[in-house]
C-alpha cells in the first residue's frame, strides 16, 4: 500500500492537506516499507503475500560521501528527492577497499567511522522507505575492488599470477569472504539493528560487474558464484542473493551468444544464474558504449533484443525475478541532449511495462545514476539530478506510479 499526500481545495478555500492511505489521486505515490523482507515467489519479486514491482536507481557513492559528515545531506537530499519520485530500490556500494577513505584498510582491518557512514546511509534509506541493494566488493580497481585483493596479497609475500587468482585462491577467496561477514554481521550504530536483520536491505550483491580475462567461457565464474553464494546463506537467509551480473551470455547455450555485444566476459547469465542460492537474475544495458559509434536506431534494437532474450530466460530456464540493475545514457555521447535521454528512458521504460504486463518476470529497473547538486568530482555523464532535470524527473515518476499500479 502506498500513502499520497492530495491538496484539496474548496468552495471556502484551499482548507487542507490530508493524508490518503491507500487512495490514488493525481499526486506521487509515497513508498512505504510495509515492514517485512522482500522475497521471490516464482518469476515474482513479494512482499506481505503481494507481487512486488519497482522503480529504482544507483548511487554507488553513498558511503563515501556519508564518510564526511559534512557532505552526509547529499545523501539526505537524494534520498528525499528519490521518495518523493517513488522510486523504491537503491543499489549503493557496500565496500571501499584500500585507497581513500577506505572502508577496509587491509583485509579484516576496518575503519569504524566509514563503517559509521554506512549505518547512516541505511538510516537515511530507512526513513525514507527506500529499500537498498548493497554490492560487496567491485570487479573493478575503483575503490579497491579485485585488484586491491591481489595487492594485498602480494604483499604479504603469497603467490598470485593475474587479477583473476581472486576467484580461485583460498588466501583471495577468505579475504571476501571475511568481508562478506563483517558486512552482514555489523550492528548498526543508529539503527541498532544488525544489517543481517534489517528489512531496509533488498538484497545482496556478489560483485559488480564480474568478468574473467582467463576463462571466458563462465565456468570459472560460475565455481567461484556458488561458492560465495551458499557462504553468504549460511550467515543470511533472510535476505535475497544476486550475482552482479551484466548479462553477457557464455558457452552454455552457444545459441544466446548472438545477443552479447560482440563478445564475451567471463559470465554466463544461465549457469550463473540457475546456481540455487542465486534468488533472481540482472542485466546492464550500456548499448552506448558497447556499441559506441553506432547510431541510436542501432543501439535501441541492441537493447530491445538484449532486454527481450534475458526476459525470456529469466522467464523459461531460470524461473526467478529479473532486475535491470543498471541503464542510463550519457551526456558525453555525441549528439546528446536532455530530450534525447528522457525519450531513451521512456522507450525503454516502455518495454519494461510491456514485457512485465505480459508475464511479469521483470520487476523493476535502476537508472544510473542519482546525484546531487555539488556532486560534480563524481560526475560521469550519466548522473541525474531531479530537483534540476525536471523532464527527466518527470520521466522517472511516471514509471515509478505504473510500477506500482502493478503491485496492486
Amino acid at each position: 500500500m502506498a500513502s499520497v499526500i492530495c491538496k484539496l481545495d474548496r468552495s471556502l478555500g484551499s482548507i487542507a492537506i490530508v493524508l490518503l492511505i491507500g487512495l490514488v489521486c493525481e499526486a506521487r505515490l509515497i513508498p512505504t516499507n510495509n515492514g517485512g523482507f522482500i522475497g521471490t515467489k516464482g518469476t515474482d519479486f513479494v512482499l506481505n503475500g503481494s507481487p512486488f514491482y519497482f522503480n529504482g536507481f544507483n548511487a554507488y557513492w553513498m558511503m563515501h560521501v556519508a564518510a564526511q559528515s559534512s557532505e552526509r545531506s547529499k545523501v539526505t537530499q537524494v534520498f528525499h528527492d528519490a521518495a518523493a519520485a517513488g522510486l523504491t530500490i537503491c543499489r549503493t556500494w557496500a565496500f571501499s577497499d584500500g585507497g581513500d577513505q577506505a572502508l577496509q584498510i587491509s583485509p579484516g582491518v576496518y575503519d569504524e567511522p566509514v563503517f559509521q557512514a554506512l549505518d547512516f546511509v541505511i538510516s537515511e534509506a530507512q526513513k525514507y522507505r527506500i529499500r537498498l541493494i548493497l554490492s560487496f566488493i567491485n570487479n573493478y580497481n575503483d575503490f579497491g575492488g579485485r585488484e586491491q585483493y591481489v595487492q594485498w596479497a602480494q604483499n604479504a609475500g603469497i603467490q598470485i599470477n593475474n587479477e583473476d587468482d581472486f576467484y580461485t585462491h583460498p588466501i583471495l577467496k577468505g579475504y571476501y569472504k571475511n568481508h562478506v561477514k563483517r558486512v552482514i554481521t555489523r550492528l548498526n550504530t543508529i539503527t541498532k539493528t544488525i544489517y543481517r536483520d534489517d528489512p531496509t536491505i533488498m538484497a545482496w550483491e556478489l560483485i559488480n560487474e564480474p568478468r574473467s580475462k582467463s576463462d571466458y567461457s563462465g565456468k570459472t565464474i560460475n565455481d567461484w558464484v556458488g561458492e560465495m553464494a551458499a557462504y553468504v546463506k549460511s550467515i543470511d537467509n533472510k535476505h535475497l542473493l544476486e550475482v552482479g551480473m551484466e548479462g553477457f551470455y557464455g558457452d552454455s547455450m552457444p545459441d544466446r551468444k548472438q545477443f552479447n555485444p560482440g563478445y564475451q566476459v567471463g559470465t554466463d547469465f544461465i549457469t550463473n544464474n540457475l546456481i540455487s542460492d542465486i534468488d533472481f537474475s540482472t542485466i546492464h544495458a550500456y548499448p552506448d558504449i558497447w556499441l559506441s559509434g553506432q547510431n541510436d536506431e542501432s543501439q535501441m534494437a541492441f537493447m530491445d533484443k538484449w532486454v527481450e532474450s534475458h526476459w525470456t530466460d529469466s522467464r523459461t530456464i531460470l524461473k526467478k525475478p529479473m532486475v535491470i540493475a543498471e541503464f542510463g545514457k550519457s551526456s558525453k555521447d555525441p549528439g546528446y541532449s536532455i530530450h534525447g535521454r528522457d525519450s531513451y528512458m521512456n522507450t525503454v521504460y516502455g518495454t519494461i511495462d510491456n514485457l512485465a504486463k505480459k508475464g511479469g518476470t521483470i520487476s523493476g529497473t535502476l537508472v544510473w545514476q542519482l546525484m546531487a547538486s555539488g556532486m560534480e568530482p563524481y560526475h560521469d555523464g550519466y548522473e541525474i539530478i531531479l530537483s534540476e532535470n525536471l523532464s527527466t524527473e518527470e520521466v522517472i515518476s511516471r514509471q515509478s506510479n505504473q510500477m506500482a499500479g502493478l503491485s496492486h
